[in-house]
């Protein structure tokens, strides 16, 4: 017999909002809008203790269970229709050991908190590229920012990891106890527990070098060339990618030429602030500059810059794969599709993934695909709900142009909810040890509101 919801209010510090409850309709919300579930409870979890009963709670009664960190995720797993949610977004303190460049982070915060606690030090890792993102999902899943060519992945950072396992018991996941348990969750997702605190490594990383360049359309193939050839060799200290981009109404970009869509790149120096301007130059003679918004800032401002785009409650649909080689024939079908971008928030991106990435093996951790150079997201972002067709119908297109020459797996973190036919081929050569791991922390699949790995 399972304990009711009166008992699990009685057991955890934090509020169990049930559909009775007034704030409802905001705590079972999620990042992504076109997601609707409404959860028997929302445990807005106080401590571990409570993720602990709030697990106990599910397993007992036989329910669905969602973990919600950031909330950020686009298939909308940090939520569900009659099931218990973990909404960890309370637990998000950081605290930083400057001396040892060591951070530990609650699992509720996102990179802004992360960043904000470790700049005060001069000090950072590799993180994604908008600061709302989850921590926790960005690095369970990989964890791909303007860093990893420096750096690694996020992943490559944690130290160790504080888990609730299926069973309702903590423990503690590193390269020194429970080291299967450390290796799966490196990639593996939230697969095999509820995840409460990582420990990260820091690097030295205060002002960076960069922003927002924007070019012309026609100069679009010119710009994704130079890219697959300077990357390959380039500093590991640059770390920005290309995109298409419909400019939003910012003040550097020329008034006319707001709403236009153009070829842009995102640059990140993260070497001496000195060199910058010459980091940067091979970019800058690619073709003219319509527009920038390029020069030294403190690293947490790039990952932030472009908040004001991706508000809460669009409609969201991603397409990903990763990229080996960026051949001509995948531009000319990048050009196809990138310059049709429908909205201001949607856009294609092309992320390096080579350098201090390539330095760590393919089964070293369960992120298996460090083969590839490339992970490249197609990512359809807007308001309204009418335009669901319109919008989808660009990013599948799109994605049915690339695919074929790409990899046959993609980055976990930009799945969406109808990827899960693609599990096998997302987690490559490491999916068969991921289910013996998951068979000895979860058999019964409690955690299976993720990019599932049935046990």
């Amino acid at each position: 017999m399972g304990t009711t919801i009166e008992e699990l209010r009685e057991r955890v510090r934090g509020p169990v909002i049930t559909p009775d409850d007034e704030g409802y309709e905001e705590a079972r919300a999620v990042r992504n809008g076109m997601i609707d579930k409404r959860p028997a409870a929302v445990v807005r979890t106080a401590n571990v203790g409570d993720v602990m009963a709030a697990v106990d709670h599910a397993r007992e009664n036989g329910l669905d269970l969602a973990v919600r960190g950031g909330g950020h995720g686009v298939p909308g797993f940090g939520t569900c229709d009659d099931g218990v949610v973990i909404d960890l977004s309370a637990m998000r303190g950081v605290r930083v050991d400057p001396r040892a460049q060591t951070a530990r982070a609650e699992a509720g915060a996102t990179l802004g908190d992360f960043n904000a606690a470790t700049h005060a030090f001069g000090l950072a890792t590799t993180g994604g590229i908008v600061s709302t993102t989850g921590l926790s999902g960005l690095t369970l899943g990989g964890g791909i920012g303007y860093l990893a060519r420096s750096y690694g992945l996020s992943l490559d950072n944690l130290i160790s990891a504080d888990v609730v396992t299926a069973d309702g018991r903590f423990v503690v996941a590193s390269d020194r106890e429970n080291e299967d348990l450390f290796w799966a969750l490196r990639g593996g997702g939230g697969n095999f527990g509820a995840v409460t605190s990582l420990e990260f490594k820091l690097h030295p990383v205060d002002m960076v070098y960069g922003g927002p360049v924007f070019f012309e359309l026609e100069a679009a193939r010119d710009l994704l060339r130079w890219y697959r050839e300077y990357i390959v060799d380039a500093p590991e200290a640059f770390g920005g990618f290309p995109a298409f981009q419909i400019a939003p109404p910012l003040p550097f970009i020329p008034e006319e030429r707001h709403g236009d869509t153009f070829a842009a790149f995102i640059a990140c120096w993260s070497g001496p602030l000195e060199e910058g301007e010459a980091a940067l130059k091979p970019l800058h003679d690619v073709a003219p500059v319509v527009a920038e918004h390029v020069g030294p800032m403190p690293y947490p401002a790039l990952n932030g810059a472009f908040d004001a785009l991706f508000p809460p409650g669009l409609q969201h649909y991603w397409k990903a794969n990763f990229v080996t080689e960026i051949t001509d024939e995948m531009i000319d079908a990048h050009l196809q599709h990138g310059p049709n971008v429908p909205y201001v928030s949607s856009t294609m991106h092309i992320y390096p993934i080579n350098g201090a990435v390539h330095r760590v093996g393919a089964t070293d951790t369960a992120f298996a695909h460090r083969e590839a150079n490339f992970a490249t997201v197609i990512a359809g972002m807007w308001p309204d709900p009418a335009d669901n067709e319109k919008n989808t119908t660009w990013v599948k297109d799109y994605y049915a142009a690339t695919a074929p020459l790409s990899e046959a797996g993609g980055y976990i973190n930009f799945m969406a909810g109808d990827d899960q036919d693609r599990i096998k081929a997302n987690y490559g050569v490491n999916y068969e040890r991921l289910v013996e791991v998951k068979r000895a922390w979860d058999r019964d699949n409690l955690f299976h509101l993720n990019q599932n790995i049935v046990p």
